[in-house]
């Protein structure tokens, strides 16, 4: 268990998640090739995006788990969805990890989506390591870039290493702790290779025609100014969610990621204690115990089968175990434990805290369900956010009825969207809400290509969704008294009201006092 980290990547749309993503693979030897997202011709797709519409729109949509090892190391990666309609997803991967990565733009520094996972990791309270992408281009001052973090996010960050120059300019990066600086240059089919040059200070003679004497005074000021405020980094305040460890880098270019790969082997947890039912168990407990983050269907087009990703919280995990289903209460057999990356699968025979490992799921498990071979816990369930988009999704072909519900019922359970249904009995068809609208797109997309059923969407004029605190016994009392709002029932047949908008939930709050609205699902 100490040679395991398990981490996700969290960013905005468009600072270089995947790329980076596939940097990482390509020094744990995962890959031999890095994927370009947006490649031409016959180029390989990134790794990590292998959904159809993945790969013809160039977006992250599903979370992946890709494991590699480096130098000794079993790394973890747990790859999100970078497009901020799948910030569901993205919830659902962080309670997995023990560790989170925040990649920003140096050009944009920090923006909303970035901001919304920032406060997701704090709620999970893991420590934050952050790298600052795309230097190679025109970018922020550094500082400027480190006082917003620290003003935004009240993490006080510390320089790993320092950029030197950006954009045309920019040379390279200064390793801080073991006062090296690492000059990068092309290397043969495009790639980069750092030179290390270990150095005295920065006065020594060595960096004499490295680097334009210009850019050299400016780093020798730069650090100057970081030595007198920058706090000394201290690893019980990275793991406290204090202080962030800071790398700058291009992804692209290759630029600073091995800095950023084996500081981040030496400073980030392994497997933490995880809060049940029955307290923290402890991952070096002697009874296996995990909890299912994600279900994917359809990864494998050939069997059409659905995989249940499992995060592996304590003990050790054998093949062809039997565990205890906390929430059936049933036993289970568990066989052909898979490894994941991305859609490949490899079977294993062990697995141990920390690990992601798959199985193929028939239907027995849901999100955030517990499975274990000690006595009956529970681990803390993963809440659904409150969706902003809700349309009917109709089948115009009655033939293929059963595909539907079956399309419907899958994407579900795999969490890709929210289901809701009327509570009349002459409206058959279900509800999808989403808290974004391109879940729309990606469902229609998913219920052809996987499914063969062509669908069409009809709007709802509503805005907000709130469950009933209470459920029923209050809920049947508003039937037939609100005002720009309705009832329906999500899939836990749990009473749900959709209101047209923010006045309208203000104005039911006002009329109805002692009714308590939720804006995540009761767990």
């Amino acid at each position: 268990m100490l040679f395991c980290r398990t981490f996700a990547i969290i960013s905005h749309p468009d600072a270089g998640k995947t790329t980076l993503t596939e940097k990482l693979l390509l020094y744990g030897g995962a890959v031999q090739e890095a994927g370009a997202v947006k490649a031409k011709g016959e180029r390989r797709r990134a790794t990590s995006d292998w959904m159809k519409i993945e790969q013809e729109r160039g977006i992250s949509i599903s979370s992946t788990a890709l494991q590699f090892e480096y130098k000794g190391m079993q790394m973890n990666l747990l790859d999100t969805p970078g497009h901020e309609d799948f910030s569901e997803d993205t919830y659902r991967t962080i309670a997995a990890a023990d560790n989170a990565v925040m990649l920003l733009d140096g050009a944009k520094g920090l923006e909303a989506q970035t901001l919304k996972l920032f406060d997701v990791v704090k709620l999970r309270k893991l420590p934050l390591f952050t790298f600052i992408n795309k230097m190679d281009r025109p970018s922020l001052e550094p500082l400027e870039l480190l006082d917003t973090i620290e003003k935004t996010l009240g993490v006080v960050p510390c320089p790993m290493t320092w950029p030197i120059g950006s954009g045309d300019r920019f040379q390279g990066v200064y390793d801080r702790q073991k006062k090296k600086i690492y000059l990068f240059e092309r290397v043969s089919g495009g790639g980069k290779k750092a030179s290390e040059v270990q150095i005295d200070d920065l006065n020594d003679p060595k960096l004499s025609g490295l680097i334009p004497e210009e850019l050299l005074d400016n780093l020798r000021e730069e650090l100057e100014i970081l030595d007198e405020i920058a706090e000394p980094l201290d690893i019980n305040k990275v793991l406290d969610q204090k202080q962030s460890p800071v790398w700058f880098g291009s992804g692209y270019n290759n630029f600073g990621i091995q800095n950023f790969l084996e500081s981040f082997m030496e400073l980030s947890q392994g497997p933490r204690g995880r809060a049940s039912t029955d307290g923290v168990i402890p991952p070096d407990s002697s009874e296996f115990s995990g909890f299912v983050f994600k279900l994917q269907a359809n990864m494998d087009p050939k069997h059409r089968d659905r995989i249940a990703f499992v995060r592996v919280c304590s003990g050790k995990f054998e093949k062809d175990m039997q565990v205890l289903h906390t929430r059936t209460g049933k036993t289970v057999r568990l066989s052909a434990p898979s490894k994941l990356f991305a859609q490949r699968r490899e079977t294993i025979e062990s697995a141990y805290a920390g690990d992601i490992i798959g199985f193929v799921n028939p239907g027995a498990f849901a999100i955030g369900d517990t499975i274990t071979t000690g006595k009956k816990i529970q681990y803390e369930g993963i809440p659904s956010f409150s969706p902003e988009f809700f349309n009917w999704i109709r089948n115009p072909n009655p033939s293929k009825q059963k595909n539907f519900k079956k399309g419907i019922d899958q994407l579900r359970e795999e969490g890709a969207v929210q289901v809701l249904y009327s509570l009349s009995d002459f409206e058959i068809d279900p509800v999808l809400a989403a808290v974004g609208q391109l879940q729309f797109e990606v469902v229609e997309s998913r219920m052809l290509t996987e499914y063969g059923v062509e669908t069409r969407y009809e709007p709802l004029p509503f805005q907000v969704a709130r469950w009933v605190k209470g459920g029923w016994p209050v809920a049947d009392k508003l039937k037939g008294v609100l005002f720009n709002a309705q009832i329906f029932k999500d899939a836990q047949e749990r009473p749900v009201i959709l209101f047209k908008n923010q006045w309208a939930v203000d104005n039911f709050q006002e009329k109805f006092a002692d009714v308590e609205l939720l804006n995540v699902a009761p767990l």
